[in-house]
């Protein structure tokens, strides 16, 4: 459906991608998709047996899979995405400069 974690995982997993999106923040995503250049997308409620068959092609195609890999191997996996913003918490921390005051209780 194109959300951000439905996005996210496609991205991360280099799959090629078709979003047929609904509402909400689904159109943003489905345009980066377009943007990126890993995929298409239109929205559920015009879709017709030819525009689903235009946007199947485009995201088969091989330029649209090498796409997908080059932003795949550009992304940070869940454990790294952790283990840096840890790290860049604790830098703040030993610099005094903690993005939130905490209370102790």
């Amino acid at each position: 459906h194109g959300g951000a974690g439905t996005t996210a995982a496609g991205l991360r997993a280099a799959a090629p991608t078709f979003v047929l999106w609904i509402g909400a923040e689904q159109p943003i995503w489905a345009a980066q998709v377009k943007r990126l250049g890993v995929g298409t997308s239109q929205r559920f409620t015009s879709v017709t047996a030819d525009s689903l068959r235009a946007g199947l092609r485009a995201v088969l195609a091989p330029a649209c899979a090498r796409r997908a890999s080059e932003i795949a191997e550009r992304m940070a996996t869940p454990d790294e995405s952790a283990s840096t913003a840890a790290d860049l918490l604790e830098a703040s921390a030993q610099q005094g400069r903690m993005p939130i005051r905490v209370s102790p209780r």
